[in-house]
């Protein structure tokens, strides 16, 4: 998985780029190599917020887009907000894959099909 580290309003620190390594390699493992992590942080300039730290987190993999955002008083903690969101979304979209995938296999398994799809016990046309 690549991993895109993004600051708006804020440097991005090394220690804040290995925090979100660290944090989303459990989401890494889950994924294919070829998803990508986009990792937006940004402070709030408002004074009256008091969670002005934003992270906001976009995985692309095949065939879909999952996104997690949070705030809080800490950017750690906004970023260990956003990957346990995501990898609860990550868990759920692999086992509805996984779950589509074991439905179709067993369609096909059920006896009296054959692969184009007629039933063997059909009636036969040429009598």
């Amino acid at each position: 998985m690549q991993i895109e580290v993004k600051g708006r309003h804020m440097t991005v620190s090394d220690e804040i780029r290995e925090h979100v390594e660290k944090r989303f390699a459990k989401v890494g493992k889950q994924v294919s190599e070829l998803a990508t992590l986009e990792v937006e942080l940004s402070q709030e300039q408002n004074p009256s917020n008091p969670d002005a730290f934003v992270a906001e987190v976009t995985l692309r993999v095949k065939g879909t887009t999952l996104r997690a955002c949070d705030s809080s008083r800490d950017i750690a903690h906004s970023i260990n907000l956003c990957a346990d969101e995501l990898a609860i979304q990550v868990k759920r979209h692999r086992d509805k894959r996984r779950k589509r995938r074991e439905s179709r296999a067993a369609a096909m398994q059920q006896p009296g099909m054959t692969p184009d799809g007629a039933g063997a016990g059909g009636i036969s046309a040429a009598i």
